[in-house]
Order: C-alpha cells, then structure tokens, then sequence
C-alpha cells in the first residue's frame, strides 16, 4: 500500500473520530441515550466543547471529500509519491492536530492547522498534475 493510500485510509478513520466525539460530546446536553433512542425530533442545541467538536466535524467532512477523490485521482493515475505524499502527510496530520484544538478551543492556532491541510490539499493536486513536490529537481 502506497503512503497515500495508507493516510487516506487513516483519514477516514479520524473522519470516524470526529463522528464519535462530536456525537459523544453532544448527548450529554441532549438528553443522554434517552435522547439518542428518540425520535429526534428536535436536534437541541449544544454548547462549548460540544458545540465546536460539531463544527470541526462538519469542516472535516467538507474537506475530507476533496482530499480523497485527490488522492484516488493520483493513484488511478499512477501519480503517487513525490508532491502527492507531502500532501496526504500534511492533510492527515493538520487534521489529526485540528481535531484536539478546535475541542478544547485554543485560540490563534486552529486556522493555520487548516491552512496546513488545505495547502496539502494543493499538493496532491499539483502531484496529480505533475509536480513533483519540495525538494524535487
């Protein structure tokens, strides 16, 4: 298994992550597995902690899309390694810090882990399309 394939694979198991810990984060202040094995009806807001590990996730998710059909592009097309393993390392340790930061709300730090991820995003792309990545000739 390349290294691309493998953090992509990692990455939907941290896409998991943020499920469970949001999910878990939030029942509390819905009402506990009484809520949970309800009907649902009402979402009922959460706050804090819970608030934002429901929003990393919902971020996660709108950029987890992109990185893998990315990262499937460059293995379909024989485009691995170089730029597009630099960009699967730098989305899937981004988003791996991101999830501890924007849950325990420190502040000035969270952005720039995103940004990190989104310039991996770049660099699987630009791999896809034949840059060879930092360092390369």
């Amino acid at each position: 298994m390349t290294e691309d394939i493998r953090l992509l694979a990692f990455s939907a198991a941290l896409g998991f992550a943020h499920i469970v810990a949001a999910s878990a984060a939030g029942l509390g202040q819905r009402g506990g597995l009484t809520w949970a094995a309800g009907n649902r009806e009402s979402e009922g807001e959460v706050t804090g902690a819970a608030a934002r590990l429901q929003r990393a996730s919902k971020n996660f998710f709108e950029t987890f899309p992109l990185f893998a059909a990315l990262v499937l592009a460059a293995a379909v097309s024989g485009r691995q390694g170089g730029a597009v393993a630099w960009g699967a390392q730098l989305y899937f340790w981004a988003r791996l810090l991101y999830l501890p930061i924007y849950g325990f709300g420190i502040p000035w730090i969270r952005t720039p882990v995103w940004g990190v991820a989104v310039v991996g995003i770049g660099f699987v792309f630009a791999g896809l399309f034949g840059w060879a990545g930092p360092g390369a000739p």
